[in-house]
């Protein structure tokens, strides 16, 4: 008997670590055996060191990043920019959790998607209730909607203790990127 059973897992707050822990998580799925992809709902055109990471471990760890970049102080035109992309990254996790393909998938930055009013939290509930029993789902992203949050089985809030930008260190490749 298959005792594998399928989880909903949120990691959340305001600390640093949320996409790499859940990369961490699936990389570790991938070592087992697990077909993983990673749909990036806010990322876009930039060179994550994890894209180069997931190039090496071929198709059975993807990286889809369907976003427009930061999207916090987006207005007008470029919002609706924001919100078409993730309109279809909603899209397309419907269809690649519907399709059989993955054991785990990943949806990054998604609570940030519902955050800046780009999908709402009903429409991500509503993938939530299409899971299949089998399938690994992961959410990232601040400020989790408390709806989806009473959904999960696992839910990690991330805490800020101390953060290297508040004294004026810029981002560090292999850290942030």
């Amino acid at each position: 008997m298959d005792e594998r059973q399928g989880l909903i897992i949120i990691n959340t707050g305001n600390g640093k670590g949320k996409t790499t822990a859940a990369l961490g998580l699936g990389m570790r799925a991938w070592g087992q055996g697990l077909r993983v992809l990673v749909l990036q709902f806010i990322k876009g055109n930039w060179k994550y060191g994890e894209l180069q990471a997931a190039e090496r471990m071929g198709d059975d760890f993807v990286i889809r990043q369907l976003g427009e970049g930061f999207v916090r102080n987006a207005q007008d035109d470029e919002k609706a920019d924001h919100q078409q992309a993730a309109q279809q990254a909603l899209k397309d996790a419907k269809t690649e959790i519907m399709s059989g393909n993955w054991d785990m998938i990943i949806l990054d930055e998604i609570n940030y998607a519902v955050k800046f009013g780009l999908v709402s939290w009903e429409e991500v509930a509503a993938l939530l209730a299409i899971k299949p029993p089998l399938l690994h789902l992961v959410l990232t992203g601040r400020d989790a909607h408390p709806e989806i949050i009473d959904r999960a089985d696992l839910v990690t809030e991330m805490k800020e203790i101390k953060h290297p930008y508040k004294k004026g260190i810029k981002a560090q490749k292999g850290i942030e990127f």
